[in-house]
């Protein structure tokens, strides 16, 4: 395709040879008419191939140029108005519609100025003129749309471009946000446990060797939801983030109230969200709050499917880390919201509108 268009640019150059019809039947030529007409072509040349490889340069080095060449040609050889066509054609490639034409309507009155005060006899002189009067507005025209089509080809590849680079740097936080909460809460798990079999190998070996078995089993467990993660979208579960925060919390002295209305029927991509929602809670109680007893309530209230997980803990208003900012934005994709107090322990609210939810 480009070798083609490569080939047509170079036949386009025939044209010029309209600029030897003058020497050629008029008998009252001579070698200077001829030398006139080979040098204008010599010099149109180079004008026509930087036209099309720097339009960014081709007003001043090539329309203009090709313009003043054909004013100055056309009164005595009226083939030289062809001239005004390649002036037209490197308007259409180098400026903005409505300045292209511009310059066609500008060539078309110096056409038809040199119908009148042009020394070539008539009809030869029109004969000359016309043909050229048409193509630079047909030519002309012809390359402001193919112009456009490649500027509009480009943009999109811009846009395409743009949209592949952020759709990129969206799924590049997805992933951030998926392994800390596939990760977050078992790590926590394994650490708090082995410091706490670090503690009991002296004193309570056969605890120890438990808790030991319980960080083997937490760490497979992770390294199972990593596998998941890896092979494609892990759907995760109220029920077994639930179950998971019973056993964690307890693991830590930590007392657990669900309440949970079991009637409620959440849809797979609601119940996946508030399910790493619960886990980032628990993980957080887990780390943070010294906790004593931890309520867990799953309820439809005002509109609304409402996650609470409250706790007796430390509380305060300590900086949100990465996992609160990345259930805010799951949330949020919902149309729901993420409400935290921190008084009287800590109160962390879920919250996500019943028609997304159900």
């Amino acid at each position: 395709m480009r070798s083609c268009a490569r080939l047509a640019r170079w036949i386009h150059l025939v044209y010029l040879a309209n600029l030897l019809w003058g020497p050629a039947f008029d008998p009252r030529s001579t070698w200077v008419d001829w030398a006139l007409a080979f040098a204008v072509m010599g010099a149109a040349v180079p004008m026509y191939l930087l036209a099309w490889h720097h339009p960014a340069r081709a007003r001043w080095w090539c329309t203009v140029p090709t313009a003043v060449l054909g004013a100055a040609m056309t009164p005595v050889n009226s083939g030289a108005a062809v001239l005004f066509v390649y002036a037209a054609a490197f308007a259409g490639v180098s400026e903005s519609r409505r300045t292209a034409l511009r310059w066609f309507v500008g060539l078309s009155v110096l056409v038809s100025l040199f119908s009148v005060v042009s020394i070539v006899p008539m009809p030869w002189r029109l004969y000359g003129l016309i043909p050229s009067l048409v193509l630079l507005w047909a030519i002309g025209t012809m390359q402001i749309n193919w112009v456009e089509r490649d500027r509009a080809a480009a943009e999109l590849r811009s846009q395409n471009a743009r949209i592949e680079h952020l759709a990129t740097l969206a799924e590049r936080e997805r992933i951030a946000r998926d392994l800390h909460d596939l990760l977050g809460h078992s790590l926590t798990a394994i650490v708090v446990r082995a410091a706490l079999t670090n503690e009991l190998i002296g004193r309570d070996p056969e605890r120890a060797r438990g808790e030991a078995a319980e960080i083997e089993s937490t760490a497979r467990a992770a390294l199972t939801e990593i596998r998941d993660a890896v092979t494609g979208w892990r759907q995760a579960s109220l029920d077994s983030e639930l179950e998971a925060a019973r056993h964690a919390l307890s693991s830590l002295g930590v007392d657990v109230v669900v309440r949970r209305d079991e009637k409620l029927a959440i849809v797979g991509s609601t119940e996946h969200e508030l399910a790493l929602a619960l886990r980032e809670a628990v993980t957080n109680v887990v780390r943070h709050a010294a906790a004593t007893t931890c309520h867990i309530g799953l309820k439809a209230q005002d509109d609304e499917l409402q996650l609470v997980i409250a706790d007796d803990g430390v509380g305060g208003d300590a900086p949100e880390g990465n996992g609160l900012s990345g259930m805010r934005e799951r949330i949020a994709a919902l149309g729901g919201r993420v409400q935290r107090t921190g008084s009287a322990g800590t109160t962390l609210t879920v919250a996500v509108p019943l028609r997304v939810a159900t």
